[in-house]
């Protein structure tokens, strides 16, 4: 099994915010790149801005059938009605990944639905932005991004180490290596916490007349509450146990912070802000 065979071919299916940005960075580094998405707009931009060499959104069987790597960027119940539809269609051989943000409940059935000799070694770059859609990847930056890489024991070294290469590639920097369940729990914590409470703080009043006199703390807090709706909603429930368990421990800290102003304690506020400075600095090493 090679590493990354510029005369081979990368299909991606779903030409999105991610999927766009894969197919564009591949493309401009020499790779034969071919897309498939349902909108025809989405296919003829990535056609026009030369993402891809070729591109259905119907009819599209040859496509699949001549792939020697598939990336998917598709929310995951689409995904899942996607593989077991056309999956069949993949030939042994076959590398496939894709960019889903939730790994429970999808890597196993997608390894159980595709063909003898298909392998599907899982990642997630997690470079997302509150935009969406093709013609927004051209603002996607990977490089100070992290990839993830979620095998199951059905994976290869070979595959795993495949899925690294398509990482530099593509530009991460920092590649890191998850089960499943232990990628969902860290994402309930470090990504849809965080949307859960810049939404909250939106939705809690109707703040719109503070947009004359906010400064960046708000903007800055509040920039992921701009949201795509159905993929976000999707994400939630599909690790739902996770970040409900994340959400009563943020409650239970923002209970604590309120019960100090409620005792006037200072001295108890000094060392919560001295203990989130503290536990920040790790973010910012580089």
């Amino acid at each position: 099994m090679d590493g990354m065979d510029k005369n081979k071919t990368f299909l991606i299916v779903g030409l999105g915010l991610l999927g766009g940005k894969y197919a564009q960075v591949l493309s401009q580094k020499g790779y034969r790149v071919t897309g498939i998405t349902h909108s025809q707009s989405t296919l003829d931009y990535a056609l026009e801005h030369a993402y891809i060499c070729e591109g259905r959104n119907e009819n599209f069987d040859n496509l699949v059938q001549n792939a020697d790597y598939i990336i998917f960027g598709l929310y995951p119940t689409v995904l899942l009605e996607w593989v077991k539809q056309y999956g069949h269609l993949v030939r042994p051989g076959t590398l496939v990944t894709d960019v889903s943000g939730v790994k429970r409940g999808v890597v196993e059935p997608v390894q159980q639905m595709l063909p003898e000799g298909v392998e599907f070694i899982a990642s997630h770059p997690m470079a997302g932005r509150e935009t969406s859609g093709v013609a927004h990847s051209a603002e996607v930056n990977f490089a100070p991004a992290n990839f993830i890489i979620t095998p199951t024991e059905k994976n290869t070294p070979e595959a795993i180490e495949w899925c690294r290469t398509l990482a530099r590639t593509l530009g991460f920097a920092r590649i890191s290596v998850l089960s499943p369940a232990e990628h969902d729990h860290m994402i309930g914590y470090v990504s849809q916490l965080c949307h859960a409470i810049a939404v909250s703080l939106m939705c809690a009043s109707d703040n719109t007349e503070l947009a004359k006199y906010t400064g960046d703390s708000f903007r800055d807090l509040t920039r992921i509450a701009r949201i795509n709706d159905k993929m976000w909603a999707e994400l939630f429930l599909w690790n739902k146990d996770n970040l409900i368990s994340e959400i009563d421990m943020f409650s239970d800290a923002l209970a604590t912070m309120r019960q100090k102003l409620v005792d006037d304690d200072r001295e108890g506020l000094e060392k919560m802000f001295r203990l989130s400075t503290e536990r920040r600095k790790a973010f910012d090493k580089k």
